[in-house]
């Protein structure tokens, strides 16, 4: 009987980082560059990411969050692993919209739930971001059924 494989969001549970980036269709050599990318986005936070930061980290919400987080060929700004939810700012122009949406329906597609703020509303109502992420993390989470889209491969003895 084969085991099926598993899509998960923290890299432990993922057995390494090859299969990791497998599960996620990324070659390891993106994966690298996604990571060097991540850091440095961590380093230097626009505003409206430093100013969220401050009312997410540290378990202020009940929940952990981690910043620019490598999620298969994306960076998302925060999430919150165990409940499957990834937090962005950003996205005002045209070409980043469209740059979202993309990434959005991918996160989606494996069961991600993505909460999206433009870094107006950020900065302009942070308290109101606040609570709407307050809010999701409060609805009833049952971890999602990841569909393998690629049939599992027989191991040879």
């Amino acid at each position: 009987m084969n085991a099926r494989p598993k899509l998960s969001l923290s890299p432990a549970a993922s057995g390494g980082a090859d299969n990791r980036t497998r599960a996620w269709n990324v070659s390891a050599a993106r994966a690298e560059k996604l990571k060097e990318l991540a850091r440095d986005m961590r380093r230097n936070p626009t505003p409206a990411q430093a100013a969220l930061w401050e009312r997410l980290k540290d378990k202020r919400l009940g929940f952990t969050f981690n910043r620019e987080v490598v999620m298969g060929s994306a960076i998302v700004d925060f999430a919150c692993k165990p409940r499957w939810l990834v937090v962005e700012t950003g996205g005002d122009g045209e070409a980043e919209a469209t740059l979202a949406a993309l990434s959005d329906r991918k996160l989606t597609d494996v069961g991600v739930h993505v909460l999206r703020f433009s870094d107006a509303q950020v900065l302009g109502d942070i308290e109101t971001v606040v609570q709407a992420i307050a809010e999701e993390l409060k609805k009833p989470f049952e971890r999602p059924q990841v569909k393998n889209p690629r049939p599992a491969r027989a191991r040879r003895p």
